[in-house]
C-alpha cells in the first residue's frame, strides 16, 4: 500500500489530525480548544511556524492544515508548499487564515499549494464549521461523475459506491465516448459533468491518460473546473507521479476500497465548488 493509500485510511477514520501553524501561542489555543470542542475526536497538532510544521510532518501525517498568511521564518504560501513536498501529505487540505486572504485571492498570489483560504473576522468557530467540511464531509447531492471503466463488473460495483453517496454516474466504456459527449458541450458554461473518474488502462485505442491530456490541454479545464480523478492498478510511484504532473487531481489505487473513493471524491468536489 502507498503511503497515500495508507494516509487516506486515516482521513477516513473518525479521529482527524489537524495542524494549526501559528506565531501566537494564545492564538493556537484558542483554535485549537474550539476544535477539540466542536470536532469529534481531533487531534489538534500545534505550530509555531514552518520549521515546526516540517518536525511535526515528519513524525506523522495530518488531514489537515491552518496557517496564517505571515509565520516567523516565512509565510503561508511557503507552509503549504511544505506540506506538498512532505512525502504521504501531497493532497492535503492547506487553509489560510487571515484577515488579508480576500486581497491576496484576488491579485492572484495563492498558488495551487493553497487549498482555500477562511476570513478569521468569522471567529474561531466558524472556522470550526469550515475545516469540518474537509475532515468529515457531509455527501453531495446530484453531484455529476463521467466514470470512463471497460469491465461490466468493477463498473457495476464503483457506480453503487458514487450512488450511495447521491451522486449521479454518467458511465462510459471507452474514452472515445466520454470526448464525444464532453465536445457536445465545448463551450457551453456547463461542461456537463462535476468530476471525471477513469481508469488508465481501457480497451480501446485511447487510454485514460489520453482523456486526462484531453481535457487538460484540448478542451482547457483545469483542476478546479473538472477535477480528473485516475484509477489504476499500477503500485509504480514514477508512473503516479507522471499521472499527477499531468493534471491529475489524485489516484485511486486498485483494488478499490469504497470508503476511499467516498473521501476523495468529495474532497475533489467541494474544491472545485470553491472554484
Amino acid at each position: 500500500m502507498s503511503e497515500i493509500e495508507d494516509k487516506l485510511r486515516h482521513v477516513a477514520a473518525d479521529a482527524p489530525r489537524v495542524m494549526v501553524v501559528d506565531g501566537s501561542k494564545l492564538v493556537r489555543k484558542l483554535i485549537g480548544d474550539v476544535l477539540v470542542r466542536e470536532l469529534q475526536n481531533v487531534e489538534v497538532v500545534p505550530c509555531a511556524d514552518i520549521a515546526d510544521a516540517r518536525a511535526a510532518l515528519a513524525a506523522g501525517p495530518v488531514d489537515l492544515v491552518t496557517t496564517s498568511l505571515s509565520l516567523a521564518d516565512g509565510d503561508g504560501i511557503a507552509l503549504a508548499r511544505a506540506v506538498r513536498e512532505t512525502a504521504g501529505q501531497a493532497y492535503v487540505p492547506v487553509i489560510v487564515v487571515s484577515a488579508d486572504a480576500q486581497s491576496h485571492l484576488e491579485s492572484r498570489q495563492f498558488t495551487e499549494d493553497v487549498t482555500d483560504y477562511f476570513d478569521k473576522a468569522l471567529g474561531h468557530t466558524a472556522l470550526a464549521e469550515f475545516i469540518r467540511g474537509y475532515v468529515q464531509p457531509a455527501p453531495i447531492p446530484g453531484a455529476r461523475v463521467l466514470y470512463v471503466e471497460d469491465s461490466k463488473v468493477v463498473a457495476l460495483a464503483t457506480k453503487r459506491m458514487l450512488e450511495r453517496q447521491q451522486m449521479q454516474v454518467l458511465h462510459f466504456v471507452d474514452v472515445e465516448s466520454a470526448l464525444e459527449y464532453l465536445e457536445g458541450l465545448r463551450g457551453a458554461d456547463d461542461p456537463g459533468t462535476d468530476l471525471i473518474l477513469t481508469d488508465v488502462y481501457l480497451k480501446g485505442e485511447l487510454e485514460g491518460k489520453d482523456l486526462l491530456d484531453r481535457v487538460r490541454h484540448d478542451f482547457g479545464y483545469g483542476k478546479r473546473r473538472l477535477p480528473v480523478l485516475v484509477m489504476t492498478g499500477d503500485a509504480n510511484a514514477d508512473n503516479q507521479s507522471a499521472l499527477l504532473r499531468a493534471g491529475a487531481n489524485d489516484l485511486v489505487l486498485k483494488p478499490i476500497e469504497e470508503r476511499l473513493l467516498v473521501t476523495k471524491t468529495l474532497f475533489q468536489l467541494r474544491l472545485a465548488k470553491l472554484a
